[in-house]
């Protein structure tokens, strides 16, 4: 009788079937496990005459065999099945997948960048949580200037005996000018672009944070005549060549002479709309020759050396150049207005 039942066993595993992991170990457990069909056949062995017991242990080792290779067989063949089919996803998004494109301020910065590279100007970086002493001591701030106060600088920590030794989130890239002076000497040609932090309110035209780019050019005999010549090229480079700038004397702590420069509106070619207020003339940046002070505290011999220097924020050339009404939207991360600059990327 036991051999009987091990031969309708061995024909029935032979012909095993599964369609998936699940069912395959389905099988194992009703064969292999401790309660399984096979060792189910332990308990009839033992009534099995001594004479016998040779014959019918080898056929339940062959049984056994060939359910463990069968059963492991069909494990292999759904693993296979299953990650071959990976590739069909149902609930992934339909093909083809649209490709995103470069933030806006991404693409005016890379071509603000593109721009000054072709003009001999390298890049250069700095942390953007740094110490007074660079931010605003080392660029000819005074003690009590206004930007140390807590209405325009965020603080990380003060320092009540030491004021230069206070922790701020930078106000301005300049603090990268100071530390790139302060460990090479000239001639030195760079440009920093980088994340500036100021304790505004946050409006249509004004954030907490926002970007800049800032160059510094120092050398022998270095003149306002070569600064206004470089953002000359800057401005038709970046608004057309029929494009006219203006500079009108201002006042910076690190400059001396200081200017702002305008640009002729490149929406009505300077004849005066509602975009330049009817002036005719767009502000885009501040600039002016480095002080001889801000040379000397960064270790540059201002007797031998000059320079000039300029900041511009790439929000408002990114505003002036698509026409962008709200300076909010470039931080919303809203994909209908990001995808207006799929061409432009």
């Amino acid at each position: 009788m036991i051999l009987e039942k091990i031969e309708s066993l061995l024909a029935e595993i032979k012909t095993l079937t599964a369609s998936n992991a699940e069912e395959a170990e389905a099988l194992r457990l009703k064969y292999l496990s401790k309660k399984g069909e096979i060792n189910a056949l332990m308990a009839d062995f033992r009534s099995v005459p001594a004479e016998q017991k040779k014959e019918v242990g080898i056929k339940i080792n062959e049984l056994k065999q060939t359910a463990m290779e069968r059963i492991n067989a069909l494990r292999e063949q759904c693993e296979t099945a299953e990650t071959q089919d990976e590739g069909i996803d149902l609930t992934r998004s339909a093909y083809p997948i649209d490709l995103g494109t470069r933030h806006p301020l991404t693409i005016v910065k890379n071509e603000i960048i593109d721009i000054f590279s072709r003009m001999g100007f390298i890049l250069a970086d700095g942390p953007e949580v740094e110490d007074d002493l660079h931010v605003f001591t080392k660029m000819n701030f005074a003690a009590d200037h206004p930007a140390r106060d807590m209405q325009d600088t965020f603080f990380v920590e003060q320092n009540a005996e030491d004021v230069t030794k206070n922790i701020v989130l930078r106000s301005h890239t300049s603090s990268v000018q100071a530390r790139y002076m302060e460990t090479s000497q000239p001639p030195i040609r760079i440009i920093s672009p980088g994340r500036v932090y100021r304790n505004e309110a946050i409006t249509a035209r004004a954030h907490c944070f926002f970007h800049q780019v800032e160059g510094l050019y120092i050398d022998k005999d270095v003149s306002f005549t070569d600064l206004k010549q470089v953002l000359l090229s800057l401005a038709r480079e970046m608004f057309g060549a029929d494009t006219k700038i203006r500079l009108r004397p201002s006042y910076f702590p690190f400059t001396e002479p200081s200017a702002e420069m305008d640009i002729s509106c490149h929406i009505c070619g300077g004849k005066g709309c509602g975009f330049c207020k009817h002036t005719g003339w767009v502000e885009i940046l501040g600039c002016g020759m480095v002080d001889p002070n801000v040379l000397e505290q960064c270790g540059i011999d201002s007797k031998v050396y000059s320079g000039y220097a300029f900041g511009m924020g790439v929000e408002r050339i990114t505003n002036l150049k698509y026409q962008v009404s709200d300076l909010r939207m470039f931080s919303e991360n809203d994909t209908r207005f990001l995808e207006e600059f799929t061409s432009a990327n």
